[in-house]
């Protein structure tokens, strides 16, 4: 800083020369070489609270690019490189613990270039800002003071072994499955030789039995010929005797038709026409014989018309005449008084007396029960006695205060 004529700007040279003024020109130097760091977190706990000790190596410098340089300048400009190392390693060991507590222990311990990049990258802006650049960084060594990693190892040669085994089954299931397909292809082979020499033979077979039906069709042809020739011969010979039996047919046939008319010639004289006019003989007495009916049922229905209305007429009569009687006499016993009535009722007593000893008259003994010591004779007196009773309980007339 400062040159000649008093002025103050900084130049920044690295890698060559400049002329720097005695006494006016400040001049200071800064290392940028390649520095080795190596951070260490013991006792960090993970993800799943098991703590581990994790040491790295870095390689980082300061950059060259005029901004970045004039910033690691302003931070660094004076001190010597184990300063700068130690700033430097004190923020990779933090980033380190930060990131240590967000894995597990299998990320770190089975992907450990993952973790170193993932540090890298979570630590290279905070060391960018000061000028410096993470070159390389990896993970040296991981381990624990619980065996909690030496487990881990077991597990892993357990599954290494597991693996191991399983992929000595696998090829001997392999070797088995391929030593199957061997003996199939062999057997498919064979089948295949054995399908030709069999397509072989039945082809022969077949061409045989060709042979065989050829010889047969020409016999069966020359059998057929001969018996088809006969067949014609025989048609010949029959249809000639069937033409011979057609016109001795036809000729019976007209004898038959002739017979036949003479028949019905002669059945029409003798049956058809005497059987007509007795049919028209028959049918004209029973239209005859049905006006007869047909008249004798309307003079019957108007005798019993005719008859009907003279009853009806005689009854009219009587019944007027009856009514006048009955209101004459009503008229004359209305005149006459109780002396009609009373001769009324005697004229009716005979009469009476007469109709309740109708029955006595079929009686061929009376005999009377009494249990007192009297004679028939009291007995009439008492059945005499009792009439006025009877006649005025039938009549409505007192015979003893006549």
């Amino acid at each position: 800083a400062g040159g000649c004529c008093g002025s103050d700007v900084k130049q920044y040279v690295y890698g060559g020369w400049a002329w720097a003024w005695w006494c006016i020109t400040d001049t200071q130097r800064i290392s940028l070489e390649i520095m080795t760091l190596q951070p260490r977190c013991e006792d960090v706990e993970t993800a799943e609270g098991v703590a581990l000790t994790v040491t790295g190596v870095a390689q980082v410098k300061i950059m060259t690019e005029k901004e970045l340089l004039a910033v690691a300048c302003e931070q660094f400009l004076g001190k010597n490189v184990q300063d700068v190392k130690n700033v430097v390693l004190q923020t990779l060991e933090g980033h380190l613990r930060s990131i240590l507590g967000t894995l597990t222990v299998e990320q770190i311990y089975q992907d450990r270039d993952q973790f170193a990049k993932l540090v890298r990258e979570v630590a290279a802006p905070d060391v960018g800002r000061m000028g410096i650049e993470i070159l390389s960084f990896t993970i040296k060594d991981v381990y624990d003071k619980v065996d909690y990693l030496s487990s881990l190892g077991k597990t892993q040669t357990a599954a290494v072994r597991r693996d191991a085994d399983i992929g000595v089954a696998e090829a001997e299931r392999d070797a088995g499955i391929r030593e199957a397909e061997c003996k199939k292809e062999m057997l498919d082979v064979k089948f295949m030789a054995d399908t030709k020499i069999a397509d072989s033979r039945r082809a022969f077979e077949l061409q045989k039995a060709a042979f065989s039906e050829e010889v047969n069709i020409k016999t069966a042809e020359a059998q057929l010929a001969y018996e088809l020739q006969s067949a014609r011969e025989q048609q010949k010979i029959r249809q000639e005797e069937i033409e011979i039996e057609v016109v001795q047919r036809k000729k019976q046939i007209d004898v038959e038709e002739k017979e036949i008319i003479r028949m019905e010639k002669e059945l029409i004289a003798t049956v058809k026409r005497p059987a007509e006019a007795e049919a028209y003989r028959i049918q004209q007495i029973a239209e005859g014989e049905k006006v007869k009916q047909v008249l004798i049922a309307q003079a019957e229905a108007e005798k019993i018309r005719k008859i009907g209305e003279a009853e009806a007429f005689v009854i009219e009569a009587i019944g007027m005449a009856e009514a006048e009687r009955m209101k004459l006499k009503a008229e004359a016993l209305q005149q006459y008084g109780d002396a009609a009535q009373l001769a009324l009722v005697l004229d009716a007593l005979p009469e009476i007396a007469a109709k309740v000893a109708a029955p006595l008259s079929k009686v061929d003994e009376i005999i009377i029960l009494s249990g007192e010591s009297s004679n028939t004779t009291s007995e009439v007196t008492r059945l005499l006695a009792e009439i006025p009773a009877s006649v005025r309980a039938v009549t409505g007339v007192d015979l003893t205060k006549v």
